[in-house]
């Protein structure tokens, strides 16, 4: 079973290289960030025909999460239970048919950027990240598999990002918002990523100024967090990082993980 993530800044915007990324990976399960429209504004149709079910949370103009699947949605839950999102639409659950697997639990997340970090919105990025905490932990003692899956708007450590230095003082990287990170896997869940590889400069972002992708300047930020009877099943983890390189390219690329 294939799972991905990708913050496609603006689903409107990106609707071909969406389609494209349907047909030729074809996650059974995509979990869209950013969607920047409202529901009625999503393209429903065009994202059913490719073969998908569809439950979103959107936004207008920001924010809005989703969640694709070819296998039915048998419930969702819209909003980060515990959670005041103030209007904003950043937390999506559902539970999906798994076949002879069960069912599988997941999660489109997209977490505030806290920027900058001496204003209120730091205080909401830490109190979202709280509430993910308390709401991860509830999940676990479902014992389901599990994925968390998103953009988490934090850079996890020094080898997940091109220079620590220059992002010392970004809220992305402060020691505040890594703990908060940490905090989730200390619960019981795996770093995708980070269950197969140690590398570093895998990145999953890219900012479209002053030459950031050409010049490979880049961070980690989108994460697929697994539970154990996820993480069990791991046979692989792929950054698609060709999608940078696509026409009108969003500056997220998608991450999959594969489930055996």
């Amino acid at each position: 079973m294939r799972i991905a993530t990708w913050n496609v800044n603006s689903v409107r915007q990106r609707l071909s290289p969406l389609l494209s990324f349907l047909k030729e990976a074809s996650p059974d399960v995509l979990c869209l960030q950013e969607l920047k429209c409202e529901e009625g504004s999503f393209p429903r149709m065009e994202v059913e025909d490719a073969g998908y079910n569809v439950v979103l949370h959107g936004q207008k103009t920001f924010n809005g999460v989703a969640i694709l699947s070819k296998s039915p949605i048998e419930e969702s839950t819209v909003g980060l239970p515990g959670f005041d999102h103030e209007g904003q639409s950043r937390y999506i659950e559902a539970v999906i048919s798994d076949g002879t697997n069960g069912v599988l639990r997941v999660a489109s997340i997209y977490c505030p950027n806290g920027n900058p970090p001496d204003t209120p919105k730091y205080g909401y990025k830490l109190r979202f990240m709280e509430a993910l905490t308390q709401h991860a932990r509830a999940l676990l003692k479902l014992e389901e598999a599990t994925v968390l899956a998103g953009d988490y708007n934090i850079i996890p450590e020094p080898r997940d990002v091109h220079d620590p230095a220059a992002w010392a003082s970004d809220a992305l990287f402060l020691p505040e918002s890594r703990a908060a990170y940490q905090r989730l896997l200390n619960l019981g869940y795996t770093d995708a990523l980070r269950a197969v590889t140690d590398d570093a400069g895998l990145y999953t972002f890219w900012d479209y100024q002053a030459g950031a992708w050409q010049k490979n300047k880049g961070i980690r930020i989108d994460h697929l967090l697994l539970s154990p009877q996820a993480a069990d099943r791991l046979s692989r983890v792929e950054i698609v990082k060709d999608m940078r390189a696509g026409e009108k390219p969003s500056d997220h690329v998608p991450v999959a993980v594969e489930l055996a």
